[in-house]
């Protein structure tokens, strides 16, 4: 029987089996060596990943050029608050000379890193606060996270599963538990989840359209989750020279008002199973 015509990303070990097999396809097959098991994607669903991540880059690229030459040795993203007080003195006259350059760059750029999971956002919601203020970098801190998060649930929808299953199996099966007990009540749940740290983000975006959590529920607990953590970040970039380290921004005080305002969301849904059992 002639070999499937898909990628296949091996992990582990390969069969004598499949070793024999020598089809024209297999020798088109991608070999990756990671560690657990198979991964298979359609040809058409990596295409479609793919297409995504140079559209994104070709306007990135774009955006590169519109800026003064001058400019260019500074732009790197930050990884230190250190980094990030270097990189908002070389960018606020920039921002204060073209805004309309600035927002569009920012913005391409944090919903870019949303979409693909590149670490360092908070960097990004951090110079928000410190050059645009607390309205207006609250209001594209909200924006692009939902944008990007938006991006990469339809992205791992595409190819996620996978990926997924094969970096957290037991939070997944967690997820998935959590969320059957809690349809009635789901956008009530995604809320809890989105305003606490309870789970990371970047698994929540990947693991809700494989959970079947429907886009508009994600969504709109998206957008107003969101809020509560995007506030006390932005805030902080208004004291970016005082801050030390990004772990000062969620002490055992903030950590606790966000699981206050958590749980006062769940709270229905705590209240509507304890009257069904008893």
């Amino acid at each position: 029987m002639a070999a499937p015509r898909n990628f296949l990303i091996e992990v582990g070990r390969v069969t004598d089996e499949e070793k024999a097999e020598e089809s024209p396809i297999s020798k088109k097959q991608i070999g990756v060596k990671l560690v657990g098991r198979r991964l298979f994607f359609g040809r058409w669903k990596f295409a479609a990943a793919l297409g995504v991540f140079l559209i994104f880059f070709f306007g990135l690229f774009c955006i590169y050029f519109t800026i003064p030459a001058a400019q260019y040795g500074s732009l790197k993203l930050p990884r230190s608050i250190s980094d990030l007080r270097i990189l908002k003195d070389e960018l606020a006259t920039y921002a204060g000379a073209y805004p309309t350059r600035f927002v569009l760059g920012y913005c391409s750029i944090y919903i870019f890193m949303q979409t693909f999971m590149i670490p360092g956002t908070i960097f990004m919601s951090l110079l928000a606060g410190s050059l645009f203020g607390v309205v207006r970098g609250l209001f594209l801190v909200v924006f692009n996270a939902t944008a990007g998060a938006s991006s990469c649930y339809f992205l791992s929808k595409l190819l996620g599963k996978p990926i997924v299953t094969w970096l957290w199996p037991d939070k997944l099966k967690f997820f998935q538990a959590e969320i059957a007990k809690r349809r009635e009540k789901l956008l009530n749940y995604m809320l809890f989840l989105r305003v606490t740290p309870t789970l990371p983000n970047l698994f929540i975006n990947l693991a809700s359209p494989i959970v079947d959590i429907p886009f508009h529920v994600f969504f709109f607990a998206t957008v107003i989750g969101l809020i509560p953590a995007s506030y006390i970040t932005v805030k902080a970039g208004l004291t970016l020279a005082e801050l030390k380290s990004v772990k000062d921004l969620y002490d055992f005080k903030t950590l606790s008002v966000l699981f206050l305002i958590g749980s006062i969301i769940i709270l229905p849904t705590i209240l509507k199973r304890k009257r069904i059992y008893e």
